[in-house]
């Protein structure tokens, strides 16, 4: 699908999102700095999607759904995000559901990123795709049951963290991480590393701020959000930023 094309459905869609946006903006204050926060990042993932979606044209075919992916990332995530700044400036309180619907969209698509990349490079089985997608989908179900009051929330810790820990297990010793060290180029081997100690170090924030928030009592809703929004910063737009570098570097290495 073309740049043009992708506009052409993905603007009405974000316009209408702005709608009540644009109705509450007036209700933000400059101490809220939660607001604040969900206000910069929101306008960073548009950002980022304008930018990911006209590269697209800059790389080779192999790459273009890597890319593609990448800027659905930031979209689906920016307009959530539309909303959840939304929720907090004008209730206060934390946009849990629209945070999860955001990532029960956006994670499964980060973890196919590594499929992506293995497949532009080398041949390789579905089993990563699936094997990724159920360790994200376990890891997802047991922190929403637990946070939104459906299970007890050191049980929901207890789902999530092993739903975590088996994507951590395919990315480094299961057959993701075996291709990318014996069949991929330098450029992707650097790239994949990236992206799997981003999911390690910058996704540990999240079972961390579950923790404090909801087991522990030790840290407040503001300060969560503020961490969950900087968090994504890191985990969907610097994860695209690395997918886009590998892409780039590929295609001018065989041009």
């Amino acid at each position: 699908m073309s740049f043009k094309n992708i506009v052409k459905f993905a603007a009405p869609a974000a316009l209408l999102s702005v709608t009540p946006v644009v109705a509450q903006a007036a209700n933000l204050q400059s101490n809220d700095f939660v607001g604040i926060s969900f206000w910069l990042i929101s306008m960073a993932l548009v950002a980022a999607t304008a930018f990911f979606f006209l590269e697209t044209q800059r790389v080779s075919g192999k790459w273009k759904t890597s890319l593609v992916v990448s800027g659905l990332v930031t979209l689906v995530a920016a307009v959530h995000y539309f909303y959840m700044r939304d929720v907090w400036v004008a209730t206060g309180e934390t946009p849990t559901v629209y945070r999860y619907i955001d990532w029960l969209i956006t994670v499964p698509l980060l973890m196919i990123e590594f499929y992506l990349i293995l497949r532009a490079i080398t041949n390789v089985s579905g089993g990563i795709f699936w094997r990724l997608s159920i360790g994200t989908l376990v890891m997802l179900v047991g922190g929403y049951l637990g946070e939104a009051g459906y299970m007890n929330v050191t049980v929901g810790f207890v789902i999530g963290m092993a739903g975590w820990a088996y994507i951590l297990y395919e990315i480094f010793a299961g057959e993701a991480g075996r291709v990318a060290s014996e069949q991929a180029s330098d450029s992707v081997k650097s790239a994949f590393s990236t992206m799997r100690w981003i999911v390690t170090i910058g996704w540990a924030i999240y079972p961390l701020g579950y923790f404090f928030g909801y087991m522990s009592g030790g840290a407040s809703m503001e300060s969560l959000n503020i961490i969950y929004n900087l968090a994504d910063v890191l985990n969907k737009i610097a994860f695209g930023v690395i997918i886009w570098n590998v892409a780039v570097t590929e295609t001018e290495a065989k041009a």
